[in-house]
């Protein structure tokens, strides 16, 4: 094990999906040294603020969940503040956590770092050899220069950094607002509102044949700590064929469903009965994003959550969060 139950842990993001996962998943296993810091006291945007704080804390392990996140609509219409806020929440972190000597640091990416039109299924070693997707290019920029920044801190400096790179992800605390939200979320909104108000159709973007592979965010949370706990940089994993270090493991399921079968999953467990039109004049973004999932599966670790089955939690919670917010107000 290369961290301990004592071990000084900072979830950059806690309270998002991915890092609320992350902090439920420690705890279940024995991490209670979890250092947590409110937004109002820790601006991640701000140099001096985050600074300051890693001077007073000193984390020895830095997993960086922070991010400004959405789907194709939000990052499509909102491209500069995806590249700018991404790019200093990045900085900030991973800078810090090398100048107060972080002993491991966990950078999560996205599988929208790959081309556009990459072969399939996506491998770690395709980084960068094509153009990426429009729709996306703005966060996809960040998190590339994220993973670059980690590989060249390794490289200059020894620095202990890896970068995770999930597919598509959902689960408890997943953001459903109608226009900056992934797919999945928002298809579990449309259809659950659809339900209740008694509408006979719905209407989707785009045509429904791109596919995507989702991961429940609890698998990615069990993934994280797999990683930090038992994979070490010096892991052949982590190399290219050429020797030199990239840092990068992709984390999926292995296999991935068309948007139209995904609708009509979701909307089966929600227990909507209408019609599903696509809007075709809306876009499908990337055709295809399934990742190659071996090297990760390879030293040990694979998802536990079938699609169906994490799709029934992830509505549940969704239910659970209208009722809580029903209740305060």
């Amino acid at each position: 094990m290369l961290i301990s139950k004592k071990s000084k842990i900072f979830i950059a993001g806690h309270n998002g999906m991915v890092g609320s996962a992350i902090k439920r998943a420690l705890h279940k296993k024995g991490y209670n040294n979890l250092l947590h810091s409110p937004r109002k006291d820790l601006n991640l945007l701000n140099f001096e603020e985050v600074k300051n704080w890693f001077n007073q804390n000193r984390p020895e392990v830095v997993i960086l969940a922070a991010a400004k996140v959405g789907g194709i609509y939000a990052n499509s219409n909102y491209s500069f503040d995806f590249i700018l806020e991404n790019l200093k929440i990045q900085n900030n972190v991973i800078e810090n956590s090398w100048t107060y000597k972080v002993k491991r640091f966990l950078f999560l990416g996205s599988s929208c770092i790959y081309p556009k039109l990459a072969s399939q299924p996506l491998k770690e070693e395709y980084l960068l050899s094509g153009t990426l997707e429009k729709t996306n290019e703005s966060y996809a920029i960040a998190k590339i220069a994220g993973i670059k920044l980690c590989t060249a801190l390794k490289n200059q400096y020894g620095f202990d950094a890896i970068s995770l790179m999930p597919t598509n992800l959902y689960g408890k605390g997943d953001n459903y607002h109608p226009d900056n939200s992934h797919v999945l979320p928002a298809m579990i909104k449309k259809f659950y509102d659809a339900k209740i108000q008694g509408l006979k159709k719905v209407n989707c973007w785009g045509t429904g044949i791109a596919r995507r592979e989702f991961l429940f965010v609890d698998d990615l949370a069990e993934a994280a700590i797999f990683v930090i706990e038992n994979i070490s940089v010096d892991n052949e994993a982590l190399y290219d064929d050429a020797g030199d270090y990239c840092g990068i493991l992709n984390v999926g399921v292995g296999s991935d469903i068309s948007i139209k079968e995904l609708a009509k999953l979701t909307a089966s467990i929600i227990g909507f009965k209408g019609e599903i039109f696509w809007d075709s004049s809306k876009p499908d973004g990337t055709p295809r994003k399934l990742l190659d999932i071996s090297k990760l599966k390879n030293l040990g670790w694979s998802a536990k959550t079938d699609l169906a089955k994490g799709i029934e939690l992830t509505f549940k919670s969704y239910l659970e969060g209208l009722e809580n917010k029903s209740v305060r107000n």
